[in-house]
């Protein structure tokens, strides 16, 4: 941590995120020592958000009271879903009981800010056990939800499962459905979807996820962080063992654990493109003209203009956002409006 102190230079830090691997399996101890060394070396600021990822059956009370004490304000829960068929064919560790459970438990002991993860598409969730998951989420007043389609990554064991035929593959039209359905049902519930994946009531965004997305700058602490300072991105090692070795023999010098892409003032914009577009904001053309020239503006402007015409991007004359049949093409409108 030391050697990252200059990254973000005198930058107050307004959130802090305990996540990847399985945060919550750390000792409370440990992870309020950690945040002291944040507070020592950096400008954290008072009512900064400290969310901490968690899976449903790390949690008990004496952890949460733990964690409360150590700083953390919000959480992160990986439920996945309520039914115990999906938790089965994903692997994981809790029951759908257990999923529930966490969620009351963590109300109880004074976590209002909590956020879900739920994952629709797979081929054991029908559309009603996925309406069933999401009106759970909804009955348990949850003020954040993170929902995912499920993804196959390659030379996994699911993915060799399935090649198999030993496990049955996803359905990209069932995953374009249920979006489809997610949206309305959260929507007629009040809350807002301000990306792709998030969605939050009121005054509930996840401020830590929301700078991602308006390209401010984070650091990233630990085997395989990655860090953004505006204009560059670097990515730590990844394997634990070669992470801890390199710290011990840096010296003073962070390059020996990171490596380094600076980027073109296209793939600044091609960047800004990116995440501005999975956002409710969308992609300002005027932030576009104010740092990439007014000409790539109006180039932003008449590529989309296709996308206008078929009803995917909104049509207005400062604002490109996608409407919620463009949202299911996100990453592909996204590409083809790069620059080169």
């Amino acid at each position: 941590m030391e050697l990252r102190r200059d990254y973000i230079g005198e930058e107050t830090v307004d959130t802090v995120y305990f996540g990847g691997g399985t945060p919550s399996l750390l000792d409370t101890g440990a992870l309020g020592l950690i945040l002291d060394r944040i507070r020592t070396l950096f400008r954290l600021h008072p009512e900064a958000e400290i969310t901490l990822e968690a899976n449903p059956d790390d949690i008990t009370a004496e952890r949460l009271a733990g964690w409360r004490a150590a700083g953390i304000n919000r959480l992160s829960i990986g439920v996945q879903s309520f039914f115990e068929a999906d938790l089965r064919w994903m692997n994981r560790a809790h029951d759908a009981g257990q999923a529930i459970d966490s969620i009351r438990l963590a109300q109880k002991e004074g976590f209002e800010h909590i956020s879900i993860d739920l994952i629709y598409g797979g081929p054991t969730l029908p559309d009603d056990h996925w309406q069933r998951n999401v009106e759970a989420a909804i009955g348990l007043q949850l003020p954040h939800l993170s929902c995912y389609a499920l993804t196959v990554e390659p030379k996994t064991a699911l993915d060799n499962m399935i090649r198999k035929g030993n496990a049955t593959d996803v359905n990209p039209d069932d995953q374009a459905r249920q979006f489809l359905l997610l949206m309305d049902w959260l929507g007629k519930a009040g809350y807002e979807h301000y990306e792709i994946s998030n969605f939050a009531m009121p005054g509930k965004r996840s401020r830590h996820n929301s700078s991602y997305w308006q390209g401010k700058p984070y650091l990233g602490l630990g085997p395989s962080a990655h860090s953004f300072d505006g204009v560059s991105r670097q990515w730590n090692v990844a394997n634990n063992a070669k992470y801890i070795a390199a710290l011990n023999g840096a010296g003073g010098a962070f390059d020996f654990v990171a490596e380094r892409e600076e980027l073109t003032a296209m793939q600044q914009l091609n960047e800004y493109i990116m995440i501005s577009l999975r956002t409710a904001e969308g992609s300002s053309l005027s932030t576009v003209a104010k740092r990439f020239g007014a000409q790539r503006a109006q180039e932003l402007w008449r590529r989309a203009e296709r996308y206008m015409k078929e009803g995917t991007i909104k049509s207005s004359p400062e604002i490109l956002a996608l409407t919620q049949e463009g949202k299911l093409l996100a990453d592909g409108i996204a590409a083809d409006l790069f620059f080169d």
